[in-house]
């Protein structure tokens, strides 16, 4: 492998030469620019690009060489040596010759929102792992690769996919999507109202980007979805809770709340993390609030896709005419999350403003998958690979819900929700997040439950996913929960 030639190498006439190639080399070499085992140009080619004599590019090269930073093969050049001094692993006051690297000046300062969210615990910026129990991660094995990877095959030499398309998504998939939310989920609207996003969190800060002014006030839930938290404090939110009833918004709640809020976040058809549905009175009492008060509604469907009704309430975007809600939705869960495609269903009067926002985020997402799910959803493969898993992760959640019955209970109890997918459980007096370190080192994926929880006096559980479990992974977290519980012996509060 040939280096650089060195032309972007600035060299002054008015101070030694020699000293500076030296120095220069060196940084090279030590911030890793001139990796090991790299050749150099040879010592003609030096001194044509620098415009120096040979002579004082050879003395140079000799001089590294005694020191160790370089190398010489007989009748091939001269290399970056591959054991470098050891203080060349320390570009800092210890190193003899790094006066031109080592600066007290301290770096520019960070903005408060990058300060906040290293403050908070990790658990918080950690994505779903393959895990078993991994929250939100399907069971990749049942997932029919072949017929996709058939999709691909036809799509992949296709030129125009191959651009940056639209921000707005690839209409194909933009169509059959608004006919399936329309049969599914009682959406209604038309293709140019979805906008393709990068998955759900993208959606989330497009949505607030959009819809907020800097410290305007909204609602959530609580518990709630955290990655919906931290996408409204981006932009300075003043977030006020909601809190739940029967494991669902407690809609009257909010007559009782005396600010103007922005807008409201929920999730209706699986209140994550807790399960519940908000029954179809309670749906039509939040739109008339949302009317009287000017409230936008953002109705996070994300994980409601496979649940034990299998035909869920009609979501409150397509209730009514001319609702303020905005239909969030994801691929992510029912096919792969590799995908980390979402969608956005917006009123038609603002869908220029969400695709503008869209576009200055992070521009058109990917089309050549976007392709393959239209293709996946016109051949009727996305319906009947759903209906599979639906009764897959339904006997995968019985089986769950009978071993803690049998091996947890009293101390543990198995929040009953809508969905299939997910399993939360409650672990009153003990330490949700000493219980989740514990478990992910015996490899069992999972999320503390009190993250989601906003209040002082914080919920204890955990919050799993069934679906990429196997009987014997599921015996073995079960066995193995219950040998911390009994373990756990520190006082609680």
């Amino acid at each position: 492998m040939n280096a650089p030639d060195l032309s972007d190498l600035s060299i002054n006439r008015n101070k030694p030469l020699q000293k500076q190639l030296y120095k220069a080399l060196i940084e090279r070499i030590i911030n890793g620019r001139l990796l090991a085992g790299v050749k150099l140009p040879s010592s003609r080619r030096m001194s044509e690009c620098l415009d120096i004599s040979r002579n004082t590019v050879t003395q140079t090269i000799e001089q590294l060489k005694n020191e160790g930073f370089l190398t010489s093969r007989v009748g091939k050049g001269v290399f970056v040596s591959k054991n470098l001094p050891s203080f060349a692993n320390y570009p800092d006051e210890r190193h003899p010759h790094n006066d031109t690297l080592n600066s007290a000046t301290p770096l520019p300062s960070l903005s408060v929102y990058s300060q906040m969210l290293n403050s908070y615990p990790r658990f918080m910026s950690q994505w779903p792992t393959l895990l078993p129990f991994s929250p939100g991660v399907p069971d990749l094995k049942a997932f029919p690769f072949s017929i996709w990877n058939k999709l691909y095959r036809q799509h992949q030499d296709r030129i125009p996919i191959n651009g940056y398309g639209n921000p707005i998504g690839y209409l194909p998939l933009r169509e059959w999507l608004a006919e399936y939310l329309l049969i599914t989920r009682g959406v209604r609207c038309a293709p140019d109202q979805i906008i393709i996003t990068n998955g759900r969190q993208e959606a989330l800060n497009i949505c607030a980007k959009v819809i907020l002014e800097q410290n305007d006030s909204i609602l959530m839930e609580n518990p709630g979805f955290w990655g919906a938290k931290l996408a409204f404090e981006s932009m300075n939110a003043k977030i006020n809770l909601v809190g739940l009833k029967n494991n669902h918004l407690d809609v009257d709640l909010l007559p009782q709340i005396n600010v103007s809020e922005k807008l409201l976040y929920t999730t209706p058809t699986y209140q994550y993390p807790m399960g519940g549905i908000l029954p179809p009175l309670e749906r039509n009492k939040l739109l008339d609030w949302a009317d009287k008060n000017q409230c936008w509604i953002i109705e996070d469907e994300s994980n409601s896709i496979f649940s034990f009704n299998g035909n869920p309430y009609a979501a409150l975007q397509g209730m009514r005419n001319n609702t303020p809600v905005i239909f969030i939705g994801s691929f992510n869960r029912a096919l792969l999350p590799s995908l980390r495609l979402g969608y956005l269903v917006v009123p038609k009067p603002v869908v220029s403003s969400f695709v503008s926002v869209k576009s200055v985020i992070s521009g058109p997402s990917t089309l050549l998958p976007q392709a393959i799910i239209a293709d996946f959803m016109n051949e009727g493969h996305f319906v009947r690979h759903t209906r599979r898993m639906q009764k897959k992760y339904q006997k995968k959640w019985e089986h769950f819900h009978r071993l803690t019955q049998n091996r947890l209970e009293p101390n543990v109890n198995l929040i009953t929700g809508s969905g299939i997918m997910f399993a939360v459980l409650s672990t009153p007096h003990h330490d949700d997040k000493w219980l989740s370190e514990k478990l992910h080192k015996k490899g069992f994926g999972n999320a503390p439950l009190s993250l989601s929880d906003a209040n002082e006096k914080k919920i204890s559980g955990l919050i799993l996913g069934c679906a990429n479990t196997n009987s014997s992974q599921r015996e073995n977290f079960v066995d193995y929960l219950a040998h911390l519980l009994n373990s756990d012996k520190r006082p609680t509060s």
